[in-house]
């Protein structure tokens, strides 16, 4: 099910959206048959709907966009990269908490 709050990037869409993104915005790197990836999502689309005001969340599955998963090096998944004004500052690969997502984001914000 797809969150009104979550974009799904591409490698066409993800630098345009980046380079436009002024603050913070944590990607979501998984893969449909990535069953970890399933049980974070709902975290993330959660977080994307609390905390619309403090970070920007979006997708990008691996599979469609090969190319991203090099460029980030993501060698698992899933992984979650955290970007502040275009720039990675952070990174948290496997499953984790909501509540550690949350001090990650208030961290960096």
């Amino acid at each position: 099910m797809a969150d009104v709050a979550t974009v799904h990037l591409t490698e066409q869409s993800f630098d345009e959206t980046l380079s436009r993104q002024h603050g913070l915005m944590m990607v979501d790197f998984w893969a449909e048959w990535c069953g970890p990836c399933k049980l974070i999502a709902p975290l993330l689309d959660e977080i994307a709907r609390e905390k619309a005001d403090a970070v920007k969340v979006a997708k990008v599955n691996v599979d469609q966009n090969q190319s991203l998963s090099f460029k980030y090096n993501i060698r698992a998944i899933p992984s979650l990269l955290f970007f502040k004004n275009g720039q990675l500052r952070d990174q948290v690969t496997g499953m984790t908490s909501k509540k550690d997502l949350l001090s990650r984001i208030e961290a960096l914000a």
